[in-house]
């Protein structure tokens, strides 16, 4: 039976002091991106490998890509308690005559 391990040494080169490193040039930017909801205008600074052709500045100074999103922790019902009612009624009533039987 063979083993494959994801700390053996093939295909992976050997760095200066000894340890093994990832290889070069296949592997996407891994920097700070500002994440932004829609919804609430709500920001925070993580970091990603999305890409983005928008920056914004944040209070620090600093420009950063930003990548917008419809929903987070700060507007989504589960997190902030507040329940969403939706029009269900015609939701129900479009999805009945789409697949009513013919």
């Amino acid at each position: 039976m063979y083993f494959c391990s994801p700390f053996r040494k093939i295909g992976r080169d050997q760095g200066t002091n000894g340890t093994t490193t990832m290889k070069k040039d296949i592997h996407p930017e891994y920097r700070e991106v500002v994440f932004q909801d829609t919804s609430s205008g709500f920001k925070f600074v993580t970091r990603s490998t999305m890409n983005s052709t928008e920056n914004i500045t944040m209070e620090d100074g600093k420009t950063y890509p930003v990548i917008k999103v419809e929903v987070s922790s700060e507007s989504h019902p589960f997190y902030t308690g507040k329940n969403v009612l939706l029009d269900t009624a015609g939701r129900v009533e479009k999805f009945m005559t789409r697949y009513k039987k013919k």
